[in-house]
């Protein structure tokens, strides 16, 4: 009988299929399936760790207990509508319309090719695995880092990294920050890529937030209660690179 993996064993780091997919991603930044590939490759035991961790904190029995799957209750437009104006609910409501990015379509670009590692397993930790990336678009919101383009995705990585200490995270954020470099002939985006780790370690830990009631929240006292800080560098290096007519990187 076939035995499904288990993923309390942590993986070895793949550095080989990182460098590949690195080079995939840096070569087309909407390949979003190669992110997964690093983080499998990579990130080991991060998943393993941020659950104990959870279960430390004063809530975080509770989540886990719980265990809801946030890729569904993030897809229940009923009640992202019913969230009220200036929530974090609302500003999802709106880089949804906006984008049209869906919490549904994450996952299953997760599980393309087999990208994310036991995604679908029935254990507490590849739950976790599941909450660390349902949560990322709503970090992208709590951050200001905008989704849409790749400066704010690579200033969200180094945020990221800087929370989880996740090494494909790391991974991804410097070797944006190098082709920035080359790309663009100056360091606006390395700094700003530098303010998204500073940021993320100022922050209090995001992932033990209960996020159903977070998302009520407004969002400017959202920021201020887990000491996110204003983005500064990120929007001069937006402004440098439109001055510079660079829209991508």
């Amino acid at each position: 009988m076939h035995q499904p993996p288990n993923p309390a064993v942590a993986l070895r780091r793949d550095w080989r299929t990182a460098f590949a997919a690195l080079r995939r991603l840096l070569a087309d930044g909407n390949d979003t399936a190669q992110v997964f590939r690093i983080m499998r490759a990579l990130n080991a035991d991060v998943s393993q760790r941020s659950y104990r961790r959870l279960l430390t904190t004063a809530e975080g029995g509770q989540l886990a207990y719980r265990r809801i799957e946030l890729s569904e209750r993030f897809s229940d437009r009923t009640w992202i509508d019913s969230l009220g104006p200036g929530t974090v609910g609302a500003a999802y409501r709106a880089f949804l319309d906006s984008t049209g990015y869906s919490a549904m379509g994450l996952a299953e670009v997760s599980r393309s090719e087999g990208a994310f590692q036991d995604g679908d397993v029935e254990h507490p930790y590849a739950w976790m695995g599941r909450r660390e990336r349902d949560i990322h678009d709503i970090w992208h919101i709590l951050t200001g880092y905008k989704a849409d383009e790749h400066l704010g995705e690579l200033c969200l990585v180094a945020f990221s990294y800087a929370q989880t200490r996740g090494l494909g995270w790391g991974f991804i954020a410097l070797g944006g920050g190098l082709k920035s470099i080359r790309t663009t002939g100056n360091f606006a985006v390395l700094r700003a890529i530098r303010e998204g780790y500073r940021h993320g370690k100022a922050a209090r830990w995001l992932h033990g937030e209960d996020y159903e009631r977070l998302m009520a929240e407004p969002l400017d006292a959202a920021r201020k209660r887990l000491n996110i800080a204003d983005p500064r560098r990120y929007r001069e290096a937006q402004d440098r690179l439109a001055a510079a007519g660079i829209s991508a990187l």
